[in-house]
């Protein structure tokens, strides 16, 4: 995406927007406010709180300068006026409107409250994404009006662009943000979004969420209703499996400045178009148990934290969506599930995760040393990886470290009673078919067995139980093979299973829902199945069902069998090979042909592409969409009528030649024997109509066929060369034949 500067001047030159959101990269941003006491303006809008921005002169980012944008102050506890650095929030078209770094055009920014280490947001969110959708984070050094005011957090916005970009919807549904309008910070207010459901009137949760939709009030209520009247039918409202994940990050993690601490916020809520709402984490800059309230007036010890029960809250009528998800046995197992994998994924070895932490600080070091508005020392940031800090300049009490507390943690967890319950297991998963999908999988000590699948990631997963009685492609009965199966609606299905017995429950792949197996059809190799002509200029040819003379490409079966055609895709583009999909259920015969129209006209039917070919030339590739090319034809400047083919048919090099549509490609239409003769020379080829005719023998009779076999010009010579001058002829491929041979020419 080309990034659209509105400067307040000219720039010596045009640099590119990197990856605001690059891990491996700390950003630069430089305020410029026109007043000298901005602080002070920006903390009198916070105090206000009517989400008013402050105009800023300019904000440059990594060398990239947008004049008139809008600052203001965020958070609640990590707030004060009394602050060295209090956390950003940048509006880049708060005045130009599509003004964006990149596309994006809100920048979040924290300030390192209640962190001495800097990383516990980046590093949380980085093991967040293998689980559900979460947002990209990472630092920036921040300079405000020419001073350098100290290292950031720098967290993607949860806007209507990150819906767009992870929950196929346009963003216009209901949408929350989770925490109350009126929070004063930690021990004031009371009025948490913790989804109790208390009135039918939606003006008694005003202040509770913050609304960021045009309505959704109804389907908020409708949600917190059903947890509390009709918890087992939830599922239809919400989206169970994203928010078990969110629930068990924060048990593994110890992040209670969340829905399962003790102000119940920090966190998102969006009404996808499934009508299921679905919950995204925020603000995780007080993870690993820099937050230690799991009630209003319960603060935990490090012990306490470490030794933090796995199913937290699951009694407390406040947190319903904690305790009647896992008042549902399924659920529960699943929950239990997602914290194991959670856990033993990144917990298991101190060696990964803290050396993955310690690169994190390596890269910010530097900024931090010269950061003199940070709330820790340089030691602090050095120490808390591994051991505690005194909270000092904010927080609260001391500050556990990150491996002191998820090395106990983990074997804490690991122990406990709720994780140890032998699970099943599940292994040798496959799938396979056209029409109908059937998976099989090794199945032991399961009760039940459940197949999970959808057309792609914007619909809601079906399920289907499995079974081991020889009659779902699973071999024989009782064999510990289980199979099942879903219609192949859509060449990239998903599927996963799920299997549990009374104690404990396993998915496979480990992070399902989240990721998943991809149910591809059994597709051809390459070179069964070939392009074998098109026609990029059809002015006089074969029409389609509505009479209309379109491009066309053909298909040639080279096997003996038939071939079915779904799970492939024709592209003129080598970076979008799923341009067009061929429909469900077609085959092409075996040594059969297949017509397809290149008209960008798929609704006059199934073999209408959505896209042209072009006359000037350029690629088209028949591939599966992803990593597998059939074949691929890269072809040039077209001429009228004239077909570009595969000469012998289906296995030879592409060639120009009369149209054979639907048929066998031949070389000549009405002429005699196809093909070329030795025996006669013409140059050059291609021509503009002048051309040299030469032989081993008299030439005798010349003459000139088109590519409908019409004598277009004939003319007689005794010597063994002529020269022809047929610059009249229209532009196309032409045949000369003389007594002793033929010979094709193109006259362009």
């Amino acid at each position: 995406m080309n990034l659209r500067l509105l400067a307040l001047f000219c720039l010596p030159f045009a640099a590119s927007a990197q990856n605001l959101y690059d891990p491996s990269v700390v950003q630069e941003i430089k305020l410029t406010f026109y007043e000298s006491n901005w602080d002070l303006k920006l903390d009198s809008l916070k105090a206000i709180d009517n989400g008013d921005y402050l105009l800023a002169k300019s904000v440059e980012i990594n060398g990239l300068l947008f004049d008139s944008v809008g600052v203001k102050y965020k958070g609640n506890s990590s707030y004060s006026p009394g602050n060295n650095k209090n956390p950003l929030h940048i509006e880049l078209n708060f005045v130009k409107k599509g003004q964006s770094y990149n596309g994006i055009k809100d920048i979040k920014l924290s300030n390192g409250f209640a962190d001495p280490t800097f990383i516990r947001e980046p590093f949380s969110y980085e093991i967040a994404r293998k689980y559900m959708d979460a947002p990209r984070s990472n630092h920036a050094k921040v300079w405000i009006n020419g001073t350098y005011w100290g290292l950031y957090g720098n967290t993607e916005s949860i806007n209507k662009q990150f819906l767009q970009n992870h929950f196929a919807t346009n963003g216009d549904n209901p949408f929350f943000k989770c925490n109350p309008e009126d929070f004063g910070g930690p021990g004031t207010g009371g009025n948490y979004p913790d989804l109790v459901y208390t009135s039918a009137d939606s003006a008694f949760y005003y202040n509770k969420y913050d609304i960021q939709s045009d309505y959704g009030w109804a389907e908020l209520l409708d949600l917190m209703e059903t947890l509390k009247n009709n918890p087992n039918s939830v599922e239809s409202v919400l989206d169970v499996d994203r928010a078990l994940w969110m629930l068990a990050f924060n048990n593994v993690l110890v992040n209670l400045d969340s829905y399962t601490g003790a102000f119940g916020q920090n966190y998102y809520l969006y009404y996808d178009e499934n009508d299921r709402f679905i919950s995204t984490l925020w603000d995780l800059n007080m993870s690993f148990g820099s937050f230690p309230l799991l009630t209003t007036s319960q603060v935990l010890s490090h012990t306490q934290m470490k030794q933090m029960d796995p199913l937290v809250q699951s009694a407390n009528s406040s947190r319903p969506l904690i305790k009647q998800l896992l008042a549902n046995p399924t659920w529960k197992r699943m929950y239990l599930a997602h914290l194991k994998t959670i856990l033993t994924e990144n917990f298991a070895s101190e060696a990964n995760y803290k050396s993955r932490a310690l690169e994190m600080q390596a890269l910010i070091d530097a900024a931090v040393q010269a950061d003199t508005k940070k709330f820790y020392s340089y030691a602090n940031f050095q120490t808390n990886v591994t051991s505690p800090v005194n909270a000092g300049g904010g927080g609260f009490g001391n500050i556990p470290g990150i491996s002191d507390l998820m090395n106990a943690r983990y074997n804490f967890l690991i122990a406990n009673a709720n994780l140890t319950a032998p699970a099943p297991t599940i292994s040798n998963v496959s799938g396979g078919g056209i029409n109908t999908y059937w998976v099989t999988a090794q199945v032991s000590n399961a009760l039940t067995i459940t197949l999970a699948w959808r057309e792609d990631s914007s619909d809601v997963f079906q399920k289907t139980p499995m079974f081991d009685d020889g009659q779902h492609q699973d071999g024989a009965a009782g064999d510990g093979v289980y199979g099942a199966s879903f219609p192949m609606l859509d060449p990239t299905m998903q599927y996963y299973i799920y299997a549990e017995n009374a104690q404990a429950g396993l998915f496979s792949p480990a992070r399902a829902e989240h990721e998943f197996y991809m149910a591809t059809p059994n597709l051809p190799n390459a070179g069964d199945v070939v392009i074998n002509e098109i026609l990029a200029d059809n002015e006089t040819g074969e029409t389609d069902e509505a009479g209309e003379r379109e491009d066309w490409v053909e298909l040639y079966n080279n096997t003996n069998q038939p071939v079915n055609l779904f799970g492939l895709y024709l592209s003129d583009d080598p970076a979008d090979r799923n341009k067009w999909a061929f429909p469900a259920n077609v085959s092409i015969p075996a040594n059969g042909y297949l017509i397809v129209w290149m008209d960008d006209d798929n609704l006059q039917g199934p073999f209408h592409a959505n896209f042209k070919l072009a006359a000037g030339g350029e690629t088209l590739i028949l591939s599966n969409g992803t990593s597998t090319v059939l074949d691929e034809i890269t072809f040039g400047q077209q001429l009228p009528d004239i077909t570009f083919g595969r000469y012998p048919n289906g296995t030879g090099n592409f060639t120009f030649m009369p149209p054979t549509f639907n048929a066998e490609n031949s070389l000549t239409i009405g002429t005699s024997e196809p093909g070329n003769s030795t025996a006669v020379r013409l140059s050059p080829n291609p021509n503009q109509g002048s051309f040299r005719l030469e032989s081993e023998h008299a030439l005798g009779l010349v003459r000139i066929f088109n590519v409908w076999g019409q004598p277009v010009h004939s003319q007689m010579t005794n010597g063994l060369s002529i020269s022809l001058y047929l610059e009249s002829l229209p532009a196309g491929v032409y045949w000369v034949k003389t007594e002793h041979g033929q010979v094709r020419f193109i006259k362009q």
